[in-house]
């Protein structure tokens, strides 16, 4: 019988919130995952397209494209080594980390561009590496409680724990 939440035994509302915080705590992991992934492309892009002087839309082009590689490569890694075929690998990838991945990258990318010189600054700025720095903390928390949804409902880097 389902009680509303005032109602509920107290033994009930304990599972709950345990089961909350253990979705939380998924939804953290998952993120750092997500996180190592992108900012590894981002840093890279970020560091190539200043160092070669790209205009400030290529340079943030490149950082999408390899926190995309990065992030999906991180994931299907541990995939394949579970004897997964290549092209099912590159299926779970994309199910676990586009939406992940997407939402990072935007916030990261609109968090470096909107810092005022940030762009400019170049790889000895402090500016540079703290907006950097800034942005993937920023995109981090933004993306935690969007993969908490995704994981609740079965999606995201649900799917991938049937691999590990």
């Amino acid at each position: 019988m389902s009680h509303p939440p005032e109602h509920r035994p107290a033994s009930q509302s304990a599972d709950a919130a345990a089961q909350g915080r253990a979705l939380t705590a998924t939804a953290i992991s998952a993120t750092l995952h997500c996180l190592t992934g992108c900012a590894i492309g981002e840093v890279l892009g970020m560091v190539i397209g200043t160092a070669l002087d790209w205009h400030n839309a290529a340079t943030v082009a490149l950082s999408v494209a390899l926190a995309f590689v990065f992030g999906y490569s991180l994931t299907m890694l541990p995939v394949l080594r579970a004897g997964v075929a290549l092209k099912a690998a590159v299926a779970v990838a994309l199910a676990a980390d586009t939406v992940s991945i997407l939402v990072m990258e935007i916030v990261d990318n609109t968090v470096i561009v909107a810092v005022p010189g940030a762009m400019d600054a170049g790889l000895t700025s402090w500016l540079f590496w703290v907006a950097l720095a800034g942005s993937l903390v920023i995109a981090f928390v933004v993306t935690v409680p969007v993969n908490r949804m995704l994981i609740a409902r079965g999606r995201g880097h649900a799917v991938v724990h049937a691999y590990h």
